[in-house]
């Protein structure tokens, strides 16, 4: 059995918060994928067995029963599925999740969390239960988009971090965060200390991300990679540093993260997880 994958926008209010909203059902290409971090944030509903999150190499994994939330993340993680698994999710903006949380995001900064941990266990249960007996993927998005709207709370400095967080993404990351505080008409503290609350990370740190998830991306497996291009075109002078970052990014070298991708092209042509999880090795 293969993997089935379904997914689409939300309706507003959503659409401004959430990327996508999927589903997920079947057997994972490999029972460990890791992860890279990316301009974006995770929640997850979990409907089969519990599955693993481990945030670093030294630490052990965790188990996430009822689903996860993950915010805007620094390092990457690594998942470990069962060998069917079945879930519905959102990929959500870098700020999207802040009106969901009953805390700052900094406290999640990479340390996911259950989902009971965020909105309580009797809550969780009930949509759980719900989306188990929908009748099918697209009610299940129906009603945890339904569930989302629902949860939606006021967040003080939300627009502020939206547009800045806008023009980060639109500018892949290459922009000075002295000009984007100016132009907001605030101290550079004050944005910083807003990102933090409702992003998890610095906007220095998220047009970081912008700028090595661009990069990572630009990667074609299939053919030779100029990694030296890759190195100038993410602004590092040294190709030493980039390296370094890249390892920090990916969990794996230049080199190593191309055999890493070409060996899912090779067992998975045109699997639908192609592209940003990865093997773990």
């Amino acid at each position: 059995m293969g993997v089935e994958y379904v997914s689409r926008v939300p309706r507003p209010p959503l659409d401004v918060l959430v990327d996508d909203l999927y589903y997920l059902a079947g057997a994972p290409p490999y029972p460990r994928l890791t992860l890279p971090p990316g301009p974006s944030a995770l929640l997850i509903v979990n409907l089969g067995a519990p599955f693993h999150i481990r945030t670093g190499v030294d630490i052990e994994p965790a188990e996430y029963a009822d689903g996860c939330v993950v915010t805007v993340p620094t390092r990457a993680y690594e998942f470990g599925y069962p060998p069917q698994t079945r879930s519905v999710g959102a990929h959500v903006k870098p700020w999207g999740l802040a009106p969901l949380l009953p805390m700052p995001a900094a406290e999640l900064r990479d340390r996911p969390v259950t989902v009971e941990q965020v909105w309580g266990r009797p809550a969780v249960a009930a949509l759980r239960d719900r989306l188990a007996t929908a009748a099918g993927p697209h009610e299940m998005l129906t009603l945890f988009e339904a569930e989302l709207i629902r949860r939606l709370g006021e967040t003080a400095g939300l627009g502020l971090v939206r547009h800045t967080s806008g023009v980060i993404a639109a500018t892949g990351g290459a922009v000075a965060i002295g000009d984007l505080s100016a132009t907001a008409g605030v101290s550079s503290t004050h944005l910083a200390q807003r990102f933090k609350e409702l992003v998890g990370v610095t906007p220095k740190r998220l047009a970081r991300t912008h700028r090595f998830a661009a990069t990572v991306l630009a990667v074609d497996p299939a053919g030779p990679v100029d990694w030296g291009g890759l190195a100038a075109g993410a602004g590092y002078f040294d190709q030493a540093h980039f390296g370094h970052d890249f390892r920090a990014f990916t969990g794996l070298t230049p080199t190593r993260y191309v055999e890493v991708r070409r060996r899912f092209l090779r067992e998975h042509p045109g699997h639908v997880l192609d592209g940003w999880p990865l093997p773990a090795v």
